[in-house]
């Protein structure tokens, strides 16, 4: 599984209630509204016998709902005797770089983030889920499935120092564990990333980026195309976008 981290002013991510527009030629453009979509990060692992709930859980979140989802497969599992095949070392990595900012004591899984704070409360979440809160951050973004182009314009009142980062994910996986604390499950995945592009921090109120998945969209897995503006000091999410295409 391909992750990189990319050097060019990435970032961007909106659609808070606006529907996204897939037109004529198979491209796709959105464009951020008045609301704020909610992040949900999970952070889980196949050799994990608690994980399954929540992965079902989190698999309830389907195309049409405004929220960016994200499962996060960490790698510190697998020495249990079943290396997970989404896992990576690079999501353990921001799972523990995340611990500093989001209320948790520890790494765990399953371990469900929305917005950035750690919520152990997660199996009382009710989805679809819907935030009020104003944005600090107004996007578009289009592309053709191989390439997309987006801006990003800070609004008054937005943090000084903006930072993103660019997710590929795929929906419908199933796997049958024969090792390790799942071993004769038989699991299902839905919004599992399988590329991570950070993005570093700049000042400009307005910006102009470009991307490129590694991967092409696979026919038996439905791809998704997440872009998420942060807060650079905090790492909370301020606006994000999904694009299926």
């Amino acid at each position: 599984m391909p992750v990189r981290t990319t050097a060019c002013l990435a970032a961007a991510a909106l659609l808070a209630h606006l529907p996204l527009a897939l037109a004529n030629g198979g491209s796709c453009s959105a464009r951020s509204g008045d609301a704020v979509t909610p992040v949900i990060e999970l952070y889980t692992s196949e050799g994990c016998s608690s994980c399954p709930p929540a992965d079902r859980w989190l698999s309830r979140l389907n195309a049409d709902t405004p929220v960016v989802a994200l499962a996060f497969h960490v790698n510190y599992w697998d020495r249990l005797g079943w290396p997970d095949r989404f896992a990576s070392s690079e999501f353990t990595r921001r799972q523990t770089e995340q611990q500093a900012v989001n209320g948790a004591r520890v790494s765990y899984t399953p371990q469900v983030v929305v917005q950035g704070r750690d919520r152990p409360d997660w199996p009382g979440i009710v989805l679809p889920m819907a935030l009020s809160a104003t944005p600090m951050v107004d996007v578009a973004i289009n592309g053709d499935g191989r390439s997309f182009d987006a801006t990003v314009q800070a609004r008054p009142g937005a943090p000084t120092r903006l930072a993103a980062f660019w997710a590929v994910t795929e929906n419908g996986h199933r796997s049958a564990v024969t090792a390790g604390e799942n071993a004769g499950e038989k699991l299902q995945h839905d919004h599992v990333v399988r590329e991570l592009h950070r993005v570093p921090p700049w000042t400009s109120p307005s910006i102009r980026l470009s991307f490129s998945p590694t991967a092409a969209p696979h026919a038996a897995h439905p791809r998704a195309l997440s872009l998420v503006v942060i807060d650079a000091a905090t790492g909370r999410p301020l606006q994000a976008l999904r694009l299926p295409c």
